[in-house]
């Protein structure tokens, strides 16, 4: 069974071309656009791994993240921040938090994949 993984973010043409690397590479593809689906799909659609936009509307990526944290039905869902906006204190603050990993856009594909194949234990 092919693992499954929350795309949250925002912008389109990244979550365009994530889910169509990700497909390629036999994966099961969920989206959110903003925090709040964000929130309710790793609920509802019970994810393996989830790509989190540290920008987006309706929650920032670090308040979803805190969220998911105080579920026990999603604390133990690996989460791998995806920003734009790349700083040495946001990789901090995310990872000590408990993040799995953090990627920089524009950003490598084969790096991210790399990641996730490390996140889902492949």
């Amino acid at each position: 069974m092919a693992k499954k993984i929350l795309i949250a973010d925002d912008d389109l043409h990244i979550v365009h071309m994530l889910a169509n690397r990700l497909r390629k590479n036999n994966y099961d593809i969920v989206v959110a656009s903003d925090g709040m689906q964000a929130i309710m799909m790793a609920h509802n659609e019970n994810p393996d791994l989830i790509l989190l936009d540290f920008n987006m509307p309706g929650g920032r990526g670090s308040k979803v993240f805190e969220n998911l944290q105080t579920s026990s039905k999603t604390v133990a869902i690996p989460v791998i921040f995806i920003t734009a906006y790349p700083s040495e204190d946001i990789k901090e603050q995310v990872m000590g938090k408990g993040a799995f990993d953090f990627i920089s856009k524009p950003f490598d594909s084969e790096e991210l994949l790399s990641k996730i194949r490390k996140a889902l234990g492949e």
